[in-house]
């Protein structure tokens, strides 16, 4: 296994993170990092000030250890998905005060609604969630990007201003 440390994959200049890898259980209780599903699950990701601001506090306060996971054990070893719901998630949910029910995946589809909210298109949605395709974007999340009815009018009538025939208005 080559030494690799993930925080580094943190840049708090640019504010991004880089996603390259993931860390999957081996037989006998240990780990070790493999690459992605995909080629397109490899991407870099944004992330804004205010998110920075606590992972860097959060870096502050518990560093990243040995083998430089961001969110650890209290043996510096990474979290397993067996117990991340009951050590983890949902001490931390109860203490945000989000309801009971929601999962941590459930995160990843705020993240892709708020970006369709503020008008991303399906590409830039596709390549944050790392999607192969934007027809798998499409498939999910098509029913929150708006209606297009009301953009078509509004680029018409911006185009052709109050053009009236014979000098009236028509319905």
């Amino acid at each position: 296994m080559r030494d690799v440390r993930l925080a580094d994959q943190i840049d708090f200049l640019r504010r991004t993170v880089r996603i390259d890898r993931q860390v999957q259980a081996t037989e006998g209780g240990g780990w070790e990092f493999r690459p992605l599903k995909t080629t397109s699950s490899e991407r870099t990701i944004p992330i804004p000030r205010t998110t920075m601001d606590v992972l860097s506090l959060h870096l502050t306060r518990y560093p990243s250890g040995e083998h430089g996971f961001i969110f650890s054990n209290a043996d510096g070893e990474p979290l397993r998905k067996s117990s991340f719901g009951q050590t983890t998630w949902h001490p931390a949910r109860k203490r945000a005060g989000i309801t009971e029910g929601v999962t941590f995946h459930d995160l990843r589809h705020l993240y892709a609604s708020l970006l369709i909210r503020h008008g991303e298109s399906v590409k830039v949605v596709q390549a944050r969630l790392g999607h192969a395709s934007a027809s798998e974007t499409l498939d999910t999340y098509s029913h929150l990007w708006p209606d297009s009815d009301d953009t078509t009018r509004a680029a018409v009538d911006a185009a052709l201003g109050d053009l009236a025939i014979g000098g009236e208005a028509t319905a």
